[in-house]
């Protein structure tokens, strides 16, 4: 297939501009006069080259941010709930939108529509617009024929991540410039300083502690070999991302991410409560238990939580309740798994997952609002080493010295 530039006039007579991939200028306006757009001049796109792609996604204009993505997510609830077809909203939203990035791929789903794909598939065709947790709620959407939920939920979902991204860094902006302000004076210390101990030393024949000369002796090598760590630090970082795209190597950063001290228990419950929300969404429209499972183990954001999660769906083929097969994975807190019990009981397993959602999000809350607190003694800690072997390394050759100068 081909790209094609199109314009045309809609039923009001306005003139519309934009792109189609299609097989030929034909299917092209089919496919405009599908949705209402007289075209009056088809031609095909003469691929850019390679370079200029890149710099064009690279250009932090083109990039689509979050807010760009809370905003079309509550906009296409807005218009679903309303009863607009899908092909007809991405347009709507098309025509109005000033982000590239974001314009370039509601043409790619609205072209992808028409060739007969759901809308899930279609968004996991422009995988540097919406991340895989964004179509794989979509998909349970479909699947439960509560599209527009899945919308007001990824909304709900979206900003409750901006507004955790920016409490974090409100939490770590201080422990950052504390450390970083250590570091810059153990930079000059290590530079300035030692040496000239170093050289104090050398007239007298003598020999600086061994504190002393450890830092000196990683002062030369950063200062005479810089080149060499950046090639490493280069090396390393790129076999780690290659690393993490594979499948075991992302299963096992995910597992990683979810044992760090501090951040790891706000992603597990996160993560927890974006599956209690999906599974409550589902479960509430119909769609089987099964399959349900299947479908929002990717929708988690992580793979390690994904297989715990599909754990459950055997024991649920098995027969087991949802409390008992919650119970056996070991995700859930004993309260959260008595919540799920009197669903269960109860019937109303729906409204008791909502419940263990908000108390997963609330949790998220209060972790992230006391962050600084959590880091606090990790940061006293950190910058009592640091001190001490800034005393270490000044304070040891100033008494040898001293000691020298009297021999």
């Amino acid at each position: 297939m081909a790209l094609f530039l199109f314009r045309g006039r809609d039923r009001r007579g306005a003139l519309v501009t934009g792109q189609r991939e299609a097989d030929g200028p034909e299917a092209v306006a089919n496919q405009l006069l599908t949705v209402g757009i007289t075209p009056v001049e088809i031609r095909e796109r003469t691929p850019e080259p390679t370079w200029l792609l890149t710099l064009k996604k690279a250009w932090p204009g083109r990039r689509v941010t979050l807010d760009d993505l809370i905003l079309f997510s509550r906009q296409m609830h807005a218009l679903t709930r309303a009863g607009v077809p899908i092909n007809r909203a991405l347009d709507c939203l098309a025509q109005s939108t000033r982000v590239g990035a974001l314009k370039e791929a509601m043409l790619i789903l609205m072209g992808s529509l028409e060739e007969g794909r759901d809308l899930a598939s279609s968004m996991q065709r422009c995988p540097h617009v919406f991340p895989p947790i964004y179509a794989s709620i979509i998909r349970v959407g479909e699947n439960s024929g509560k599209l527009e939920e899945s919308f007001l939920q990824l909304h709900r979902y979206l900003e409750r991540d901006k507004t955790t991204r920016n409490q974090l860094k409100n939490a770590l902006r201080y422990p950052a410039i504390v450390v970083i302000a250590i570091a810059v004076a153990i930079g000059i210390i290590t530079v300035m300083v030692i040496p000239a101990f170093a050289r104090v030393y050398a007239q007298f024949h003598s020999q600086l502690p061994l504190p002393t000369r450890i830092i000196l002796a990683v002062s030369n090598f950063a200062s005479h070999d810089w080149l060499l760590i950046l090639a490493l630090i280069i090396f390393s970082t790129t076999a780690a991302k290659i690393y993490i795209r594979t499948e075991s190597g992302r299963y096992r950063f995910d597992a990683l991410k979810l044992k760090l001290p501090i951040l790891g228990p706000i992603a597990l419950r996160g993560g927890l409560a974006r599956f209690a929300r999906a599974f409550a969404m589902s479960y509430r429209s119909g769609v089987p238990v099964v399959q349900a499972m299947g479908l929002i183990a990717e929708s988690v954001g992580n793979d390690y939580l994904g297989e715990r999660i599909l754990a459950m769906q055997t024991g649920i083929e098995r027969g087991e309740s949802l409390s008992r097969t919650a119970e056996n994975v070991s995700l859930f807190t004993p309260l959260v798994i008595q919540m799920l019990r009197v669903g269960d009981e109860t019937g109303a397993t729906d409204d008791m997952l909502d419940e263990v959602a908000t108390y997963y999000e609330e949790e998220v809350d209060y972790d992230v609002r006391n962050m600084g607190a959590l880091i606090e003694p990790i940061l006293i800690i950190a910058l009592g080493l640091m001190v001490l072997i800034l005393a270490l390394g000044v304070f040891l050759p100033m008494w040898d010295l001293i000691q020298v100068i009297q021999h």
